[in-house]
């Protein structure tokens, strides 16, 4: 999906990586806290915006500023409920 690293949370995506820097799940309630910070753009997807995901380019250089952008990912994840995993469909034998 990102070409990177996906990090998750009770099936829940909340930070991941790429190419293009790190993508960090903040909530549309937070979003523009989050974009006040330095580094933080607006994620988009195909063109499209993606409300309540900030992308951080150039992604943090130091463990603190990387641990505060985790937190506050995971503060609005953790009021998700979770995710089941998704079954897959079983095959039918044909003739």
């Amino acid at each position: 999906m990102f070409g990177g690293l996906c990090f998750m949370l009770n099936g829940n995506i909340v930070a991941g990586t790429s190419k293009h820097g790190l993508l960090v799940r903040v909530g549309k309630d937070r979003q523009a806290d989050a974009l006040a910070r330095p580094g933080a753009k607006p994620m988009s997807m195909t063109g499209r915006p993606m409300e309540g995901y900030v992308f951080v380019d150039p992604p943090p250089s130091d463990d603190h500023s990387l641990r505060d952008w985790l937190d506050l990912a995971v503060v609005f994840v953790q009021t998700l409920p979770p995710k089941l995993p998704k079954s897959t469909p079983r095959r039918t034998r044909t003739k």
